[in-house]
C-alpha cells in the first residue's frame, strides 16, 4: 500500500476536526502547532500505544481489532455513521479489493411501472454511483428539464446527478442553498465509496469531480460520512419558480444498489400546486425543452453554461440527487 490509504486519511481528517476540549483534554505547554488533535492524545483517548495509532494513521497496520476500532472510534466521538464506515475502511484495509469489471446497471420492468405509476410525485431511480437508470416525466421536468429525457436509457448518455451537481450550471442554480446540498451528496458519496472501495468507475468519478470542482476537492478532503434518507430543499426552478420539497430515499428490495428518490409536498400547500402546474405543463407540451443534445464522457451542456460533461463515465451503476 503507498500512502495512508483511506483509513489512514479518515482517522487523520476525523483527528483534525477535535480539540482538546472536546474530548477532555487541557490545553497545556506551547502553543499547539497542529490542527486538531495530536496522534497521542488520540492514543491516549483510545487506550493503545503511539506507536500502534501512528501505524494504523500511516496505512502500516491493517489488522485493528473490533475492539480497538471501538475505542478508537469513542476517541474520535464518530457518530453511528462515521463508525459503520470506520469498520468497512478497516475491513477493505485487511484484504486487497478484487477488481472487477462493472456490470451495467439496469433497471427492472416493475420499478419502471412503479415510475410510471408515481406520475403526480416527482421520481427518479438512482443507481450506486448516481447515474440516472431512469425518471418518470416529473421527476425529468423538477430536476432536468433542459436534459434529454430519454438519455437515461443509453448507458454512454445517462446523466450522473453528482457531475451535475458540481459541473452543470443549472443544477447549481436549481438547489437555493448550493453548498448544503453539495456536502450532503460528498457524505453519501463518501459511504458509497467505503461500501465499494473496488469499484474503478466510481474511483473515475471522483477523479473527474476532483479534477473539475475546487467545491469537491474542498469537501472531498474533510471525510464527511452522512448518508441521508430524508431532507428538504428549496428549489428555484426556471418554469414553476421557487418551491419547497422533501427529499425522500426508498430501497428497492430487488436491487439493493439502486434507490428510487422521490420529492414531495405538504398537501395543499405552494409546492404542491407548484408540482401540478409543472406537471400540466409537461402534459401540454409547453415546458421548456432546452436538450442539450448527446451527454457523454466528452461532452457538455454549452446551453446552460456547464463546464464538463454530466453524462456517465461508462457502464453504470447509489446517492441522491
Amino acid at each position: 500500500m503507498n500512502g495512508p490509504g483511506p483509513l489512514g486519511d479518515f482517522l487523520r481528517a476525523r483527528r483534525t476536526r477535535l480539540r482538546p476540549a472536546d474530548v477532555g483534554l487541557r490545553e497545556l505547554g506551547p502553543r499547539r502547532r497542529v490542527a486538531g488533535l495530536r496522534r497521542e492524545e488520540v492514543a491516549q483517548l483510545a487506550g493503545v500505544s503511539v506507536s500502534y495509532y501512528t501505524r494504523l494513521e500511516q496505512g502500516l497496520s491493517r489488522g485493528a481489532s473490533a475492539e480497538v476500532l471501538d475505542a478508537i472510534a469513542r476517541a474520535l466521538l464518530l457518530g453511528d455513521h462515521e463508525r459503520e464506515h470506520l469498520d468497512r475502511l478497516a475491513d477493505a484495509a485487511r484484504h486487497a479489493p478484487r477488481v472487477r469489471r462493472p456490470r451495467p446497471e439496469r433497471p427492472a420492468d416493475g420499478t419502471r411501472d412503479l415510475l410510471r405509476a408515481l406520475d403526480g410525485v416527482p421520481a427518479v431511480l438512482l443507481g450506486r454511483r448516481t447515474d440516472v437508470l431512469a425518471w418518470n416525466a416529473l421527476g425529468h421536468a423538477l430536476l432536468a428539464g433542459h436534459l434529454d429525457r430519454d438519455s437515461p436509457d443509453d448507458p454512454a448518455r445517462r446523466p450522473n446527478l453528482n457531475r451535475m451537481l458540481f459541473l452543470d450550471a443549472h443544477t447549481r442554480e436549481l438547489y437555493a442553498d448550493w453548498p448544503r446540498k453539495a456536502r450532503t451528496v460528498v457524505g453519501n458519496l463518501r459511504a458509497a465509496v467505503g461500501r465499494h472501495p473496488e469499484d474503478r468507475l466510481l474511483a473515475e468519478l471522483i477523479g473527474e469531480l476532483t479534477m473539475n470542482s475546487p467545491e469537491f476537492v474542498a469537501l472531498w478532503a474533510d471525510h464527511r460520512v452522512a448518508p441521508c434518507d430524508t431532507d428538504a430543499h428549496r428549489l428555484h426552478h426556471p418554469v414553476v419558480g421557487e418551491l419547497l420539497v422533501t427529499q425522500q430515499l426508498l430501497s428497492i428490495a430487488a436491487a439493493p444498489e439502486q434507490a428510487l428518490v422521490v420529492h414531495t409536498a405538504p398537501a395543499g400547500s405552494p409546492a404542491e400546486q407548484a408540482l401540478a402546474l409543472l406537471r400540466r405543463a409537461g402534459e401540454l407540451g409547453s415546458a421548456p425543452r432546452r436538450s442539450a443534445g448527446p451527454i457523454g464522457p466528452v461532452g457538455s451542456v454549452s446551453s446552460v453554461g456547464s463546464v464538463g460533461s454530466v453524462g456517465s463515465a461508462g457502464p453504470v451503476g447509489a446517492g441522491h440527487p
